[in-house]
């Protein structure tokens, strides 16, 4: 822009292009940026470097942080003092002596995971990286939420005293198949199991004197992905879960933030319709994406018994499992059940691809053990409903259930909130 004497104008840096990481101030509910601000960004900055490189040096830490020494030895030291990071040695230096490192202080703390769905109830003890410190064990889920309950307390009591030499329980992280209220920790409604408006975090705080936090089993999937240190680690842009077992659900996080929605429903695309006139899916509805892809829908579909709900709920007389073992061995009929339950999970994905566009969708679930029968299904169709080419290549990665993927994500209930970002703005 030229100015009347002859030279140039600067843009003003309000008029200038929004980049693609613009985020509007809330006024509603923001964040003054204050003394200590920076200092508050760069030590979560430094817990996080730990975190992922650990064992690491200060000296190390400061050239990766662009900081100088002394910067970091006080960033690092209000770390020691909080009990997040602890100092000890590694190896041996040229002269002999032993280098001082970095770690995350995980020693004597730990996590209890629990996950509840319609069958089982299982539950987990990780130190506060997630690693799992014993077993997974389980008890039957019980139909009646204050039976449940009860046994759940029981459980954890009896974890906590034949395990004293784990040290400080720091939460209790729980995940359950349906919806929830993660301010109050209330149940609004878990379709398998009929439960509506259950209180299940103040029981279970009052009982254990934990912190606890009550979480939908698929958006604690996403959430520990989002914060895997795994060589599969997502970066920016939005990542989806899609778990598929009984029922169907997704977890969706964007940029590292779990997407939640108003109500806290967002990813219910496991009762969006494929088909109006469709098996009576157990949220009530017909069609639902779940009442077709779902482990009852693909048994019933082999079986050729009622798919509906709640019919397909019934013991049957095989699983998933064996179906897919009968595809292996060449059974005809059981790899075109497997197949088309293939085209309706790239029906659904084709619709999480949409609505958010992932970088990366993980799937999880007894039908990713027959993935290599149905992957070429689900992506054809995938393909065939994207609307740009692009879309159709979406990257798919299996998580096995080997992997526990919803008690880590249980976990990560309780361990991620101390290394996430300060909020500025």
């Amino acid at each position: 822009m030229a100015a009347a004497g002859g030279g140039s104008v600067p843009v003003r840096e309000s008029l200038r292009p929004a980049g693609p990481s613009m985020r509007r101030i809330n006024l509603e509910a923001f964040r003054i940026a204050r003394r200590g601000t920076s200092r508050e960004i760069n030590r979560q900055i430094a817990l996080n470097l730990v975190r992922a490189k650990q064992p690491i040096s200060r000296a190390d830490l400061a050239r990766i942080m662009g900081l100088r020494r002394g910067a970091v030895s006080l960033l690092v030291n209000e770390l020691l003092s909080a009990g997040l990071v602890f100092e000890g040695d590694k190896g041996e230096s040229k002269r002999g002596r032993k280098p001082m490192h970095l770690y995350i202080e995980t020693r004597r703390r730990f996590a209890l995971a629990v996950d509840i769905n319609a069958s089982h109830t299982s539950i987990l003890v990780t130190d506060v990286l997630g690693e799992p410190l014993l077993d997974v064990s389980r008890f039957p889920t019980g139909r009646q939420a204050p039976a449940l309950i009860k046994e759940l307390i029981r459980q954890v009591a009896r974890l906590r005293r034949e395990n004293p030499q784990l040290g400080e329980c720091v939460g209790l992280g729980v995940v359950v198949s349906g919806m929830v209220d993660p301010d109050s920790g209330r149940i609004k409604y878990f379709p398998t199991l009929g439960w509506r408006d259950v209180d299940l975090a103040e029981p279970l705080k009052a009982a254990t004197k934990l912190p606890v936090v009550i979480e939908n089993s698929v958006k604690a999937c996403v959430l520990a992905q989002v914060w895997s240190l795994g060589a599969d680690e997502p970066g920016d842009g939005p990542i989806a879960f899609v778990h598929v077992s009984d029922g169907v659900g997704v977890g969706i996080a964007i940029d590292g933030k779990l997407l939640r929605g108003v109500h806290s429903i967002a990813g219910e695309l496991g009762h969006m319709s494929l088909n109006r006139h469709g098996p009576r899916c157990s949220c009530g509805q017909n069609g639902c994406w779940e009442a077709y892809a779902s482990t009852r829908a693909t048994v019933s579909r082999y079986l050729g018994t009622d798919p509906s709900w709640p019919a397909s709920a019934q013991p049957a007389a095989l699983t998933v499992n064996e179906i897919i073992a009968r595809a292996r061995s060449g059974e005809g009929r059981a790899l075109d059940t497997l197949r088309e339950t293939g085209f309706y999970v790239g029906r659904g994905l084709a619709a999480v691809v949409k609505a958010v566009d992932p970088r990366r969708i993980y799937m999880e679930g007894e039908i990713t053990a027959a993935w290599d029968l149905i992957e070429p299904t689900v992506r054809e169709t995938l393909r065939e409903q994207a609307l740009i080419p692009e879309a159709g290549e979406t990257e798919i990665l299996t998580v096995p259930l080997g992997e526990h993927p919803r008690l880590r994500g249980a976990a990560a209930l309780v361990s991620s909130p101390a290394f996430a970002a300060p909020i500025v703005a």
